[in-house]
């Protein structure tokens, strides 16, 4: 048997080692890690059955066929129109199963009571904890799109900030930056873009509104691209106007709290020790109490992977991972500052890919 390419070569060997006749991938994210090919099937069923004994095939809808083949896929493809159940199409490439990979977090209830029905398997094995571990670590290819996205994010800082004016609301300024990013090529963003003025800004996940920027108000920017498949993320927080003692103490002491996180980011560091270089140095000027997440989180094809960047994660940094460093502080009635750059660990340190500068800009 050939297996198209090194990930699913990778899938395949823990399957032999595993004694897993069969894995079905049913997440738009992982049958795109594995087969290069991406789609939201909305309702309708996306798959990719890998088996141990046998080519792998990808059930899609009809229309995506062409797609599927756009991508260089050259094993079997099982498409179907509305009016079919694409699992009775699948039913008969079943054949001995006793034990079956899957999805837990991401297979819902009805897909697994199909799985049941066609494959007449009792044995489950969860398979992502090994997807989890081939995507944590990203190769040059995929460092190099994240290193473009995160460009891009730049550019949508960038936007944003020039688009501030007095009597603007955070929703105007994110129509802004998310036109002229679309003008640049952006189909996607990663996530819901946050622009946080004055109040809102204290609230770490705040809810982008009417609320209009006002003299002395921090705006704090959350941002990223899907950019071929992968995301990028970073925040960044101005002033407009004017600035309060309190208000540039917390943004330095964020800063520097951000500063200490990246440096010791290198391979072999602990990843509770990323977080708490950061949360450290913030509770040392008696702020820790508003700090009330962790200092990151992985990132790739979906904007939170793997690792989890807190204080009790045992994990170790290896090269090619990337995650976000982003330490915050939120008070209310006076705001909040978070700092977030994209971070990919190399053989001997770190790249930041995001490069949009972190000096105090007081927008006048």
């Amino acid at each position: 048997m050939i297996i198209m390419n090194n990930r699913l070569k990778k899938l395949h060997k823990w399957m032999l080692e595993k004694n897993i006749d069969s894995t079905i991938i049913s997440s738009t994210e992982n049958v795109f890690y594995l087969t290069g090919f991406h789609c939201n099937p909305h309702e309708r069923l996306l798959a990719l059955i890998v088996y141990k004994n046998a080519d792998p095939i990808i059930i899609v809808p009809k229309m995506e066929e062409k797609s599927v083949i756009s991508t260089g896929w050259s094993y079997d493809i099982i498409a179907y129109d509305d009016t079919e159940n694409p699992w009775d199409k699948v039913k008969n490439r079943f054949h001995s199963i006793n034990c079956i990979g899957i999805e837990k977090t991401s297979l819902n209830v009805s897909k697994y009571e199909e799985i049941q029905r066609i494959s007449k398997s009792d044995t489950f094995i969860n398979v992502e904890e090994i997807l989890n571990e081939l995507r944590l670590i990203k190769d040059s290819e995929e460092i190099s799109i994240m290193r473009d996205a995160a460009h891009l994010a730049d550019i949508g800082v960038e936007i944003g900030i020039s688009a501030i004016t007095k009597g603007k609301s955070e929703l105007q300024i994110i129509s802004i930056i998310e036109s002229e990013l679309k003008l640049r090529g952006v189909q996607k963003m990663s996530f819901d873009t946050m622009v946080l003025a004055g109040p809102n800004s204290a609230e770490p996940h705040g809810v982008p509104s009417l609320n209009k920027i006002c003299d002395g108000d921090l705006v704090l920017f959350d941002l990223g691209v899907i950019h071929k498949g992968y995301c990028s993320d970073i925040s960044r927080t101005v002033a407009f106007k004017s600035i309060s003692e309190k208000q540039r103490e917390i943004y330095d002491t964020v800063l520097q709290a951000q500063l200490k996180a990246i440096e010791i980011s290198n391979p072999g560091t602990l990843i509770k020790d990323v977080d708490l270089a950061a949360r450290d140095h913030i509770k040392s000027f008696g702020l820790g109490e508003y700090f009330t997440h962790r200092v990151g989180h992985g990132l790739g094809i979906l904007i939170h992977e793997y690792p989890s960047m807190h204080s009790l994660n045992e994990g170790v940094l290896k090269e090619g991972m990337v995650f976000t460093i982003e330490p915050g502080i939120y008070i209310p009635d006076v705001g909040g500052v978070r700092i977030e750059d994209d971070i990919v660990i190399t053989p001997t340190g770190n790249e930041v890919l995001t490069k949009f500068t972190k000096e105090l800009l007081i927008i006048k």
